[in-house]
Formats: C-alpha cells, structure tokens, sequence
C-alpha cells in the first residue's frame, strides 16, 4: 500500500508505479464461430487419456465355435457406444431348450428325492443351465435361471413369473424332468440389454 499525503497525491519524490505487463492469453474461439467448434474438440479429444476401440462381433454364427476364446479377447478391449437397439443373434428358445433338458436328464437320471440334497441340487443345476446358454453367444442378453423341485403328494402347482418385457427380443424357455417321486422344471428367461 503506498503512503499518500492529505490531498491524496502521491509523493513528488516517487513515480507512479505501472502494472507489471503480463504477456496475454489469446482468447478462446466461441464454438460458435466457423471452424472453432472443430478445434474445440481436437483440443478436447488431445486432453482426453481414454483409449476407445471398437470391435464388430462376427455376424455368423462362428461366435458359438469361438466361445470363450473371443469373449476374453474381448474383455480386454473397453467398447465405444453402439446404439444397437436390436441384436446381432436373436434368442432361439427351440435350441436352449433341448440343451436344458439334456442336462436336466443327464443330472437327475438316479437322483431320489431329498429335500436336502435339492437345496444344493438346484443351485448347481442352475450355474449348469447358465453355462450351456452362454455357449450359444446371445451377445447382450441377460440370463436369469430359476430350477424348482415339487414332489408329488398329489396336489397341484401354479407357477407364475412377471417381467417387464420387449415382445420382441425378449423370450423365455420351461424344461421339465419328471420322475415318480418329483419334477424338476428349469425356467430359462433371456432379458435383451440394449
């Protein structure tokens, strides 16, 4: 702060002190202006540290054979936005619905009933399903897998699901394994993730 005298004038033994000069920033161009909005984003697109591919999934079904060799090559590999509304392979119910009831028939082929034993039974089951579904390479679907033991006592059962649903990708399989002490049914349900 400097010291001025009652009439606030400055000392006639100092000179008036200048701003430091200070080289100045050319100014930024408006994104508005012609070609601004194209500098912009290389300047933004430089400053950016995110490396970005994209990789198209085969169109053919060579992605069932690949299996999980070409999903961990992919795991590594962070993905741009496709906005693909619809998928690459559709969900074939008629074929998940074989393999499930293969596997339901080769697992409970001696199996008695035990309350017990089903309990962990059908978890396993389950982690089996999920599996063999994610063979056939639904890319973009999601999988949910409910397996349920009844024994017969001679009642009778409703089993009822709801979802939120697009008619149009979104599908649903039952397998059922019976046997003269109970039945095992599988509900596969593949939900399309856009």
């Amino acid at each position: 702060m400097e010291k001025r005298g009652r009439g606030g004038k400055l000392p006639a033994n100092q000179p008036a002190q200048q701003p430091p000069s200070t080289p100045r920033k050319e100014r930024r161009p408006s994104m508005f202006e012609k070609e601004a909005y194209a500098q912009i984003l290389r300047e933004r697109l430089r400053e950016s540290f995110h490396d970005v591919q994209y990789v198209e999934p085969p169109f053919d079904d060579s992605i069932a054979d690949l299996g999980k060799e070409w999903k961990s090559a992919l795991a590594k590999l962070k993905f741009a936005n496709s906005y693909r509304m619809e998928p690459l392979k559709k969900f074939q119910a008629h074929s998940v619905e074989t393999k499930v009831q293969q596997i339901l028939k080769e697992s409970l082929e001696d199996v008695k009933y035990d309350d017990k034993v089903f309990s962990h039974l059908s978890l396993e089951l389950a982690d089996r399903i999920l599996l063999a579904v994610k063979e056939f390479g639904y890319h973009r679907y999601k999988f949910i897998i409910k397996v349920l033991f009844i024994q017969k006592t001679g009642q009778a059962i409703n089993i009822a699901s709801r979802w939120i649903w697009d008619v149009a990708w979104d599908s649903w399989v039952a397998a059922k394994h019976e046997t003269e002490a109970y039945v095992a049914l599988a509900l596969v349900f593949a939900l399309y993730c856009e």
